[in-house]
């Protein structure tokens, strides 16, 4: 039976053509949106967690420098991966603890770098995101152990009254600080802690520390040297230069953070102070914030989206779109579909066909149209019934014509293939109608 009703009906679409684009590009936004989001989620992290680093807009973050030196035109860029020390500007980092590993900085050899030491202890504002509430200063262990044990300062903290502090000849005119309140500071440095050895019956073992000392050559520890740069006319150094490297540290994070900024002249000093730690000549600065938990490893689908894979990424989309607008096209009126089974004696015949070459009974069609043959030439020509096998052959053999019955017969019994069947099939047929005529 046929799938398709007697006659033809007007093909129905329950959707507008309109309807159908609308939801197709609503869905190819949605999974492009979907994509770019997830290969750039890790740069969108706000890092508005109240910590000390560079994306923070609390008193004790630093994003204002941030934006400052953006404003200025010195472009500052957010380091989010390890690969990014090797450049040559300044790069500023901030760690909250003693228990980040500085290798990696340590590592960078003879390029400017700044160590922001840490200050304040705080805990996030449940009011307002991104704001913290003052707990107090931390422990002096913290700031002290941010370069431990390679370097180790010795540190003290008290209440200033905000006095100037005191610049080194090195350091152009137009920088000058006032002190924060309270004012943490280095005073010196102290030995790095010897690798302490555990005795076990039968061995000694040594046990290392998180960073093992810079040794020299006879296995004694290295002597670092402080070069003071600011200072508080006192004794206790606020920025200095470690080991005449580009590597400085900042003792008082309120010098640089948002909270410090607030004053327009320790602001401009500050810039002025990055300028002349940076390169020469300089291109930007760089802030680290992946020791403060907010770095990212490089994404392979992040690379579809910038140079030089973008190219190949904008000649894909644009052959995609090509190729749905060429399927969305017609070509042509509609063609309905046709019926399963059709019409008329040919369709008839052709079914039947099908079903014998379905069922695989061509090789025997042959010998069965021969029969066939044989028994209409006993009726067409009024043989009599009780001929039969070998006397009816005889017979029909014997009628006039181009070529016997028996052996039309045996070449239509023994055709291996269609085209041979179809051959000797068609011999048949003629030689009926040369009787008949």
């Amino acid at each position: 039976m046929s799938d398709i009703a007697i006659g033809r009906q007007k093909a129905s679409n329950p959707f507008q053509a309109g309807a159908v684009a609308l939801m197709l590009a609503l869905g190819i936004v949605g999974f492009v949106g979907l994509i770019v989001l997830g290969a750039y989620a890790p740069d969108l992290r706000s890092g508005r967690n109240g910590g000390g680093h560079a994306l923070s807009n609390s008193a004790t973050g630093f994003s204002g420098i941030v934006q400052l030196a953006r404003a200025t035109g010195r472009n500052p860029r957010i380091v989010r991966n390890e690969i990014e020390f090797v450049t040559e500007n300044l790069l500023i980092v901030t760690p909250e603890s003693p228990f980040i590993d500085m290798s990696p900085v340590m590592g960078r050899g003879a390029k400017p770098t700044l160590f922001v030491l840490p200050k304040w202890e705080t805990r996030p504002n449940p009011k307002h995101a991104g704001w913290v509430d003052w707990v107090g200063l931390q422990p002096v262990e913290m700031p002290i152990g941010v370069l431990a044990p390679d370097i180790r300062f010795a540190m003290s903290r008290y209440r200033s009254k905000g006095t100037a502090l005191v610049m080194s000849p090195a350091l152009p005119r137009n920088i000058q600080f006032r002190a924060p309140r309270p004012l943490q500071v280095i005073t010196g440095l102290t030995k790095p802690k010897p690798v302490e050895a555990v005795k076990t019956p039968g061995r000694t073992v040594e046990r290392r520390q998180r960073t093992e000392p810079t040794r020299a050559g006879n296995g004694s520890p290295v002597a670092h040297k402080l070069t003071p740069l600011i200072t508080d006319g006192r004794g206790g150094i606020v920025l200095a230069q470690i080991d005449d490297l580009p590597f400085y540290v900042l003792a008082d994070p309120d010098l640089i953070s948002n909270r410090g900024l607030a004053d327009v002249k320790q602001a401009a000093s500050m810039l002025a102070l990055l300028d002349w730690m940076n390169s020469n000549p300089p291109d930007g600065i760089a802030f680290d914030v992946s020791l403060n938990g907010f770095g990212h490893s490089k994404s392979p689908l992040k690379l579809l989206f910038e140079p030089p894979f973008l190219a190949l990424t904008i000649s894909v989309t644009i052959a995609l779109l090509l190729a749905g607008v060429q399927a969305f096209g017609r070509f042509g009126p509609a063609r309905a579909r046709e019926r399963a089974i059709a019409f008329g004696k040919k369709a008839l015949v052709d079914n039947s066909a099908a079903l014998v070459r379905k069922a695989g009974r061509e090789r025997i069609m042959g010998r069965r149209y021969a029969a066939l043959v044989r028994e209409r030439a006993v009726a067409i020509f009024a043989i009599p019934t009780h001929m039969r096998d070998e006397k009816l052959d005889n017979y029909l053999d014997r009628l006039k014509g181009g070529h016997p019955f028996t052996e039309l017969a045996a070449a239509a019994e023994e055709a291996g293939n269609r085209e041979s069947m179809l051959a000797a099939a068609q011999a048949l047929h003629v030689w009926q109608k040369e009787k008949k005529g």
